[in-house]
């Protein structure tokens, strides 16, 4: 018997991966990432902060803290709290927002959920003893959660919000990082964190006469209640007699869609690459298993689904959910031998996928529709989406799929939309088109550090990072991230970000404890963990060449801010291994004192 008539495909695995290749190559384009562009010119006021009621006036300060932490979100909320958990206390959290959440505080379109668990995407639920209300969490409990988390912790006597961070340089002589911000302020820091997280700075599609439309548009990050009417959480009252548009068929649209489908009087969906979308089965937290929890129970529920996503398949499924069923079936049960593991995995892929397909035929009743929205690409090309209303909102009357089949928008106008030709007429244009996560890092921040000798940050990573474990830079003394660069890809961030913080408070401990002027990697230690970054990701890199462009990939090749290509770094990659092996490879570390090996300090 062969290996592939062990699993159950419709269509021969030789013609799936002819598909596969002409839908990718439908999709490649010479610009690559370069074909979003920044919120500016007419959607500059896009980039503002519309959710913040009183502007906060205040005084500029100028103050020396032992800790600087720029970011609000969940990494800085954790880098807080452990820092607190350590006794130190002597630190500042530099918001841009008003008010701590990150992309919760950002993100408030209707039906804005988590999609991974929230037993397990929540941090610090042993901590402050919460119990999320249902299985995925909306997105105004999740704002109201990292409230709880800054409220718990005292991180709002330490923080300051509506504030842009505007520069950080290395001063020599002090021994310090030099902060400062739109407001004037001077922020002498001995230590520098950088938690600017991956989802916060919106994107927009470089469609020819973007600015020309004169109807209303938005980001979905930056909803307009104003013009919609509703809330997150109640029925939007003014679009009944509007034409609207949405430009994207992502992770953010597949939860707006139902929504606006309910409220506008049509809506048309704009779709360059459709999503894989699997059932969510949402439902409300069951009074009796929440009063059985014992402490501990939600570390232990986060790292049962960390084995999960890592391939460990651990015996119970304590999440039994889209994303679990994804890593627990990769064919391994099937393959005869070692040799056959890596088709396995492709044939369990495709297995997969079929079924993603084959429940698209069976809700949507317009053929042409359901064809139109099927994926032809591996199952983690892209972000994986689950929701139970998505799909059915194409069978309304008032919902039209527009299908660009890959070319993406062809020209914004004065009143709407061209797709092969036709203008599609809009009140609402509504762009649901993600945020930047490839782009450079210091882009992304919206600001570069500048080390000594005048190196800056962003020199530092085109020349190739130098870093352990993603988290202490050598070259940038007392400078620590909170990111993907060198650290790890998983489908929840969040772990990853709480395990960093939690590294980062025990090094600041010991340096503390130890008189530190300065702490940095050895020059042995930094490279140690570049190779391992480096041969980490042969399957990971094999795996997203394949696959059909998204920000996996980079739109399939990085450029610089002209379009042109760059040289991509293979040391500036992400841990390519399983995600609980990065999470043990950090806990082992603080167990077995690495500090005492692998980082130096000098001392006044």
């Amino acid at each position: 018997m062969s290996l592939e008539s062990k699993f159950k495909l419709s269509i021969p695995a030789d013609e799936q991966r002819a598909k596969y290749e002409a839908e990718r190559n439908k999709r490649i384009r010479a610009d690559g990432a370069a074909q979003y562009q920044e919120l500016k010119g007419r959607f500059a006021d896009l980039d503002e902060d519309p959710y913040v009621t009183e502007k906060i006036v205040r005084d500029p300060i100028v103050t020396e803290r032992e800790v600087a932490i720029l970011g609000g979100g969940f990494g800085g909320l954790t880098q807080g709290a452990h820092l607190m958990k350590q006794g130190i206390a002597d630190f500042t959290i530099i918001e841009r927002g008003g008010d701590f959440g990150g992309t919760w505080y950002w993100n408030r379109y209707p039906g804005c959920m988590c999609d991974v668990e929230s037993y397990c995407y929540l941090p610090l639920l042993d901590d402050t003893g919460y119990v999320p209300r249902q299985k995925y969490s909306t997105a105004p409990e999740i704002f109201a959660y990292c409230q709880m988390i800054g409220r718990h912790f005292g991180l709002y006597e330490r923080a300051l919000f509506q504030t842009q961070v505007t520069g950080a340089h290395w001063d020599e002589t002090a021994k310090r990082w030099i902060v400062t911000t739109d407001r004037g302020d001077r922020l002498a820091a001995r230590y520098l964190v950088m938690a600017g997280g991956i989802l916060h700075k919106a994107k927009l599609p470089g469609v020819p006469g973007i600015e020309t439309f004169k109807g209303h548009a938005f980001h979905t990050s930056r909803w307009d209640y104003d013009y919609t009417g509703g809330s997150p959480t109640t029925f939007m009252d003014k679009l009944a007699d509007k034409k609207v548009g949405i430009v994207g068929t992502g992770a953010t649209a597949i939860q707006a869609v139902p929504h606006l489908a309910e409220a506008a009087g049509h809506l048309t969906v704009f779709q360059r690459t459709p999503s894989s979308v699997g059932p969510r089965d949402n439902r409300a937290t069951d009074p009796g298993w929440e009063a059985s929890l014992k402490p501990g129970w939600a570390f232990e529920r986060e790292m049962n689904f960390t084995a999960s996503i890592s391939g460990r398949k651990p015996v119970p499924d304590l999440v039994d959910d889209g994303w679990t069923h994804i890593h627990r079936r990769d064919g391994a049960e099937r393959a005869d031998c070692p040799d056959d593991l890596a088709l396995a995995r492709e044939l369990a892929d495709f297995e997969r996928m079929e079924e993603v397909r084959a429940r698209i035929e069976e809700i949507v009743e317009d053929k042409q529709t359901a064809e139109a929205l099927k994926p032809w690409y591996g199952h983690m090309c892209k972000r994986p989406c689950f929701h139970d209303e998505y799909l059915q909102s194409f069978n309304r009357p008032n919902v039209t799929l527009v299908d660009t089949k890959g070319a993406g928008v062809q020209e914004i106008t004065e009143n709407g939309i061209v797709v092969e030709g036709r203008e599609y007429e809009l009140d609402l244009l509504i762009f649901s088109t993600g945020f930047e996560v490839t782009t450079d890092y210091t882009r992304r921040m919206g600001f570069d550090p500048v080390g000594p000798g005048g190196l800056t940050f962003s020199q530092h990573i085109n020349n190739g990072l130098e870093t352990l474990h993603g988290l202490v830079g050598r070259k940038f003394p007392n400078l620590f991230t909170i990111s993907t660069l060198q650290g790890a890809a998983m489908p929840n961030y969040v772990t990853m970000a709480h395990e960093d913080a939690i590294n980062i408070a025990h090094i600041l401990r010991w340096a503390i404890d130890k008189g530190a002027t300065t702490i940095q990697p050895t020059h042995q230690a930094a490279e140690a963990w570049a190779d391992i970054i480096v041969n980490s990701m042969g399957h990971f890199i094999e795996y997203n060449a394949k696959c059909t462009p998204s920000y996996f990939n980079n739109e399939l090749g990085a450029t610089d801010e002209k379009g042109e290509a760059k040289q991509w770094v293979p040391r500036n990659g992400v841990f390519g291994g399983p995600p609980d092996e990065f999470l043990e490879i950090l806990r082992e570390w603080r167990a077995s004192h690495g500090e005492l090996r692998d980082l130096e300090i000098t001392t006044d």
